[in-house]
């Protein structure tokens, strides 16, 4: 919910959540500012590289922690460890910034109901305490998976910071190459992110078939057409040019293996069907750079300013073409 759910001028909170959770991994309860800055400005500094860490539409003063690492990238990826100046910087900004905004959710003092960490002490003694809940979930079967989401929407928030494919990610939305599964911007066909870790924590980490939790690097995997594709050519003739694309996100589900082969070419039951209907809800109510491609699919199909939970209508509706 941290990283899924919440506004992103900036990637910073990406990065903290990358450095708490290797922390806590090791199980530590308690690790130092310094010491946790350093896996913090390292992710910034490699991502840096790849695609801009901030919106567009502001500008960064001198002493800005991004100005920092964008001064410091070069040096601090070939020593590989962050320079003086970007761990001081880091260990400066942290507590004033990211670490104030991690708990934080969309909506005005909207908040998830955990702590997962503690900031106490001053200066450069200041010590990072790290909660029960977050060692729980970096020590559990669905870590690698949190990994794979939080990298995910880290690439994808970036993508849409880029000029020219961030305008096509907010105009346009994404397609699905079907042959990679990777999500693609329009304008370039540039990969973003793998539809399994880009939607799967939105399924809270679960297949959508079983509701068993999906263990990436562990489980087998198979993303689902929801909606076979092979039904494509029962559609009526005329309506084809206005039918919902089933190769489309809004179709495509995370599961087991197993699971997906058991259900082979068969249409999705009602449980399906309302769990496809409120991932989609959820996606379309968070600020994820998605969201305009589930918009897009629901006004080609004829909603007017579409509604998060008209998911259950348009699920509804294209059930009844079949």
């Amino acid at each position: 919910m941290a990283v899924l759910i919440g506004a992103n001028s900036r990637t910073y909170k990406f990065a903290l959540g990358f450095a708490l959770l290797e922390a806590a991994a090791e199980g530590r309860s308690e690790i130092l500012l310094r010491d946790l800055a350093v896996p913090y400005a390292m992710e910034l500094v490699r991502h840096l590289g790849q695609a801009p860490q901030v919106s567009q539409k502001g500008e960064l003063g001198e002493k800005d922690f991004l100005s920092v690492a964008e001064r410091e990238a070069a040096e601090s990826l070939r020593l590989g460890s962050p320079t003086e100046e970007l761990l001081a910087a880091a260990i400066k900004s942290m507590p004033e910034m990211v670490m104030r905004k991690f708990h934080n959710l969309r909506g005005e003092g909207a908040e998830i109901p955990h702590r997962f960490y503690e900031v106490t002490g001053r200066s450069h003694e200041r010590v990072v305490r790290l909660s029960k809940e977050l060692r729980d979930i970096a020590q559990s079967e669905q870590a690698p998976t949190l990994r794979g989401e939080l990298s995910a929407r880290w690439n994808i928030v970036e993508a849409s910071f880029a000029i020219g494919i961030g305008r096509s990610l907010v105009k346009e939305g994404v397609i699905v190459d079907m042959s990679t599964l990777q999500i693609t911007d329009r304008l370039r066909r540039r990969s973003v992110a793998g539809v399994t870790d880009a939607v799967i924590g939105f399924q809270r980490g679960l297949c959508l078939i079983c509701t068993d939790p999906i263990a990436l690097g562990i489980d087998d995997i198979a993303v689902d057409h929801v909606f076979p594709l092979s039904f494509t050519r029962l559609l009526p003739s005329g309506s084809r040019g206005t039918a919902p694309d089933l190769d489309a996100i809004w179709n495509l589900a995370p599961t087991h293996a197993g699971c997906n082969g058991r259900k082979s070419n068969r249409l999705p039951t009602e449980q399906e069907m309302f769990r496809i209907a409120q991932r989609n809800v959820g996606i379309m109510q968070s600020p994820h750079p998605l969201r305009r491609t589930l918009e897009l699919t629901l006004e080609h199909s004829g909603y007017k300013n579409p509604r998060p939970d008209e998911w259950f209508t348009f699920i509804r509706q294209v059930r009844g073409l079949f």
